[in-house]
């Protein structure tokens, strides 16, 4: 059941991917991309985070997403999403060697 969940996020998150890809300009950023949606998302997340997470998290791990291209954090995480699925998938059927005596 949790092979075929992430099976199918990850064919979710890839087509999305390629979609964020092809309609939106090559030089988009995720932070431009999310003040396109909600011009004060982006510092609503800085202000939650600073109020809950130390800052370095800010500095050194959202900043440096937020400014990769927005379509690399889906393509990523369908990759990821992939990969555990087809470890699921293949995790289940071990034997164990067969001595004999």
């Amino acid at each position: 059941m949790a092979m075929r969940a992430l099976a199918v996020l990850a064919a979710v998150l890839l087509v999305g991917a390629f979609a964020l890809a092809t309609v939106l300009p090559p030089d988009l950023s995720l932070g431009q991309a999310l003040s396109m949606l909600d011009r004060t998302l982006v510092g609503r997340l800085q202000a939650l985070e600073r109020a809950y997470l130390p800052g370095w998290v800010w500095t050194q791990i959202t900043v440096s997403l937020l400014i990769r291209p927005a379509w690399l954090m889906p393509a990523c995480l369908g990759v990821i999403c992939g990969g555990a699925a087809a470890t699921l998938a293949s995790g289940g059927g071990t034997q164990r060697s067969r001595r004999r005596s």
